[in-house]
């Protein structure tokens, strides 16, 4: 079972605060331009069905093994929400020994182009790298979707030429190896 939790992660710019049901209404408006879901597919959620959504996450995953870790951007010039980063926290394959996170993010359509996405999964994964028994963090990127694929790289991931699921995975080594995935989080 991982101990990791969802702390505030505080960068030059950003403030990861750990994702709450409350967050809900503002993060419907951040995350309603339907262009946000072209390579992920599905339909920008209400209110009401963020905040069942939220509910579901933030009570945590079905399986003791897994963690998920769910935190919302905050913009503190702005005092405002502007995204998303996950990650989810696994026993690496069948040995049981050290972790692998899987990790994603989203930033709204108005924020986009100004490195808040880089500078948020920086944050996250430099902090994954600091908690202890996390070997890898990977994601999981359409190959198409160029400004994740910069996002992935500033954050220190790279490609692996494994494709899952039409998905480029993307690793970077913390520890021994690159390891399998514990399954995607909630988000």
């Amino acid at each position: 079972m991982s101990t990791v939790r969802a702390g505030i992660i505080r960068m030059a710019r950003l403030e990861l605060l750990p994702l709450l049901v409350g967050h809900a209404e503002e993060m419907a408006g951040v995350l309603s331009d339907p262009a946000l879901h072209g390579y992920v597919g599905g339909v920008p959620d209400t209110p009401r069905e963020l905040r069942s959504r939220y509910r579901r996450i933030t009570a945590g995953s079905p399986d003791p093994a897994v963690t998920w870790l769910n935190w919302v951007i905050r913009l503190r010039d702005e005092d405002r929400l502007t995204g998303t980063v996950q990650a989810t926290v696994g026993p690496v394959g069948s040995s049981g020994t050290g972790a692998v996170a899987e990790v994603a993010w989203v930033v709204g359509t108005p924020w986009q182009g100004r490195g808040i996405a880089s500078e948020a999964a920086r944050g996250l994964v430099d902090w994954l790298a600091e908690q202890s028994g996390v070997e890898s963090v990977i994601a999981h990127i359409h190959p198409e979707h160029r400004a994740s694929a910069a996002v992935a790289t500033a954050a220190g991931l790279a490609p692996t030429g494994d494709v899952r699921d039409g998905e480029v995975r993307w690793c970077r080594v913390i520890g021994l190896r690159c390891a399998g995935a514990p399954g995607r989080p909630g988000l």
